[in-house]
């Protein structure tokens, strides 16, 4: 990982799309400090699209596609995608999978989650699930219980991924990189494949990793080495500041070559 300071300013120059997680990413813990908000506005005015792509749950995303200066939410780690139409004010939901296929997961989900607490004490489902349509998720509390709470959703069939904050289980063949792929196809006519020159990512966890692999231009904030030995591909730049100031630091270097 070379120090992001280093990233050369005519690379920065050709980024349209800034891809970024939230959680410890945009965020300090539960905060989102101004100074992040206020990166996220700049880039926009510089013509430069921000992309949520996160773990947070539906309720979450449907807040940030209302309110925040993004062209959309991708959420509930790549199940689905809200963005706001400008003309009409309303907003837009994409899913990876279809209506019944959505009701058939809910309910099994709903199951497995049950049967993992039950098995597990000491384990809790997130205080957020109210809100998610198509992952479940337990509280991150420790390494140790979440890998006995991975290994149960793997057991139990499902995909499964940790991040800062959640333990997040789903059935789908989805994930950031998927749904971002998709989306950035049918909204915005951007092939990633021939066009990821253009795109940077930016996060700092274990569910970042196919992103990271993926994008030459990825980016992790400093906290992501809390996670290196365990991630199966690690970002190619790394910021000096955590959480939001790290942020902060990418977007005031990419503004800085325009």
């Amino acid at each position: 990982m070379k120090p992001f300071i280093e990233f050369p300013a005519a690379l920065s120059s050709k980024i349209r799309f800034v891809l970024t997680d939230v959680d410890d990413t945009l965020t300090d813990g539960p905060r989102l400090p101004a100074a992040a908000y206020l990166a996220v506005e700049r880039l926009r005015d510089a013509g430069i699209t921000v992309i949520p792509v996160t773990a947070a749950p539906a309720g979450w995303c449907d807040l940030m596609a209302r309110m925040w200066p993004v062209g959309a939410v991708i959420g509930e780690n790549g199940g689905i995608c809200f963005r706001r139409d400008r003309a009409s004010g309303l907003i837009e939901r994409h899913y990876w999978a279809d209506p019944g296929k959505r009701a058939e997961v809910a309910g099994r989900l709903a199951a497995l989650g049950a049967d993992i607490a039950a098995a597990l004490p000491g384990v809790e489902i997130a205080h957020d699930q109210r809100y998610r349509e198509v992952t479940l998720a337990f509280r991150n509390r420790d390494a140790a219980q979440s890998e006995e709470i991975l290994a149960r959703l793997r057991a139990a069939g499902a995909r499964a991924t940790v991040n800062s904050i959640w333990v997040l289980g789903w059935f789908g063949d989805f994930d950031k990189l998927t749904m971002t792929r998709r989306m950035l196809a049918a909204l915005f006519a951007t092939d990633i494949d021939r066009d990821a020159e253009g795109c940077l990512y930016i996060g700092d966890s274990l569910n970042d990793a196919p992103m990271f692999g993926f994008f030459p231009h990825s980016v992790g904030v400093a906290t992501v080495r809390h996670y290196a030995g365990r991630m199966p591909a690690l970002p190619r730049w790394i910021t000096n500041g955590a959480g939001a100031a790290g942020f902060v630091e990418v977007a005031d270097r990419l503004l800085g070559s325009r």
